[in-house]
């Protein structure tokens, strides 16, 4: 390994040790860490894990909901080759089970308040592993407490050669393919994106992120990171809660922050009398009242927001931002990703055409988590296949058609329908069920279930949704529910288009666009 020219998200740490001594890196409640306090507490961590065999590539799993401590267990990670996974704290205990076996972790750091019922519900269910378990949100005196856990490590740096290709960052996608899979991604793929997005959001020493949105979402963790690398500070919530928002930016002065619509709706509500100044928030334009409650980002990125991206790629692998005016309604792929659209067999269209979105460049994943036959398809010849339609326009932009399977969006979650209508098969009356998104004012999508029982049986659609909240994360389930004598079909498929059109199926990705 060539320790000159490389560059690991532990050194980015240490780097801030020494150039920002006074600045203070994280904010959590009453919680306010220094960047050499940070450090401090993040070898603290690595050292006891070192002393109990943790090894290069091994895990850390996070079961619980936004704290300074996933960054902190991520930099811990990170001075070790190890791994950080904060999973979905949303899902169901059966999801969260599969996850806890999946990830086979060495260290799994949990929470009790709002889902202990369901984490320890998925620790019954998963299989024997020898991980250890601590709390993070319990009294520091209790010997199972993360806290505990960091006073028996030394402040002492580990200053252990990593390599900065390997992977230090696991993030599930949705299930796809019917189960989520864990994404590898390295360190340079976190550091090259942070430079992206930093250049796209202006985001400076100064820049301080009020992290509301998911820590298990790529859409919030590429900011963090972003302000991690840059040396801003980081602020966490761990839930949206949007009086507490307001509060947060108002105290902190907050310059970013990851905001929904219906989030945003409830902060005009909230502070119509003004009560709170969140003029230190730059953020996208939206009606006079919000322009004129904060400080309308000019930003590259709030200027042309968003583009075409993926867990896969830590976030985006186009920007609308980047080169210009563009015919595509994705812009151009970002200055550290080559992009290609290729046929079934591998081979490039021609502009105009329509084909599979393939990618390579250093924010490529390394693959998915203990899924060799997945890998080889996924990254097959050297490219990262998508699982994405798009088309290359004349102008060479990109423009994003949709998954290859439907997808459906409900605000900032991905929602495959091959997992829910799974959930849905497993119902004793059910013999079969297709889900489509019909659009939604609030959500942009919400799921629709059409289902076919079997000859004799009955259900009703509260017992179907009932049946898929108790299995899967409760955004996932449908939130209505047609049964009919038969699902239409093109030979042997189901004819999805033609549910759409009977049942107002709409609004998909890409859909309009």
């Amino acid at each position: 390994m060539d320790l000159l020219h490389s560059l690991t998200i532990g050194d980015v740490l240490r780097e801030h040790r020494r150039s920002y001594p006074q600045r203070i890196a994280v904010v959590d409640g009453d919680v306010r860490l220094t960047w050499p306090q940070l450090d401090d507490r993040v070898n603290r961590l690595a050292s006891t894990l070192a002393a109990s065999g943790f090894a290069t590539g091994d895990r850390i799993l996070w079961l619980g909901q936004n704290s300074f401590r996933v960054l902190e267990a991520l930099c811990a990670a990170a001075k070790l080759g190890g791994v950080l996974c904060p999973a979905n704290w949303r899902q169901a205990a059966a999801e969260l089970a599969f996850v806890i076996d999946d990830v086979d972790a060495r260290l799994v750091i949990w929470q009790e308040h709002e889902i202990g019922d369901a984490v320890r519900e998925a620790r019954r269910l998963a299989g024997d592993g020898d991980a250890r378990w601590v709390r993070h949100d319990t009294d520091p005196g209790d010997p199972d407490s993360y806290e505990a856990l960091l006073q028996e490590g030394s402040k002492e740096d580990p200053a252990l050669e990593v390599d900065p290709a390997s992977a230090v960052l696991m993030l599930y996608t949705a299930a796809f393919t019917g189960t989520p899979n864990g994404a590898l991604l390295s360190h340079t793929a976190v550091l090259v994106q942070d430079l992206v997005m930093g250049m796209m959001q202006e985001i400076s020493n100064d820049y301080v992120y009020l992290n509301s949105g998911p820590l298990f979402h790529v859409a919030t963790f590429m900011t963090t990171m972003a302000t991690f690398h840059f040396g801003g500070t980081n602020v966490f919530t761990p839930r949206v809660d949007a009086e507490e928002l307001c509060r947060l930016i108002h105290e902190e002065r907050c310059t970013g922050a990851f905001l929904m619509g219906p989030t945003i709706k409830e902060i005009l509500r909230l502070n119509a009398d003004g009560r709170y100044d969140l003029k230190s928030l730059r953020t996208f334009a939206g009606k006079p009242e919000w322009n004129e409650m904060i400080t309308v980002d000019t930003s590259p990125w709030a200027r042309r927001p968003a583009g075409f991206g993926q867990t896969e790629v830590m976030g985006m692998l186009t920007l609308n931002a980047w080169g210009g005016d563009a015919e595509g309604n994705s812009g151009r792929p970002t200055p550290m990703t080559q992009v290609r659209i290729v046929d079934p067999d591998g081979h490039e269209v021609p502009p105009g055409e329509t084909g599979e979105i393939v990618a390579r460049g250093p924010t490529v994943m390394n693959g998915y988590h203990n899924r060799p036959e997945l890998n080889a398809r996924r990254l097959a010849e050297g490219w990262h296949h998508t699982n994405d339609l798009g088309r290359r326009e004349a102008d060479g932009s990109i423009t994003f058609i949709g998954p290859k399977g439907r997808l459906i969006k409900s605000a900032a979650e991905n929602i495959y329908p091959a997992e829910v209508e799974s959930c849905i098969q497993q119902h004793p009356a059910v013999r079969e069920v297709a889900v489509i998104g019909v659009p939604d004012p609030t959500w942009d999508q919400s799921v629709k279930a059409v289902v076919v029982l079997h000859e004799g049986q009955t259900a009703t659609a509260e017992e179907i949704i009932e049946h898929c909240r108790a299995r899967i994360a409760s955004y996932k389930k449908p939130r209505t529910v047609e049964f009919v004598d038969a699902l239409p079909r093109q030979g042997w498929a189901i004819d999805y288009d033609a549910l759409d059109e009977r049942f107002g199926g709409g609004g998909y990705p890409g859909e309009g666009r």
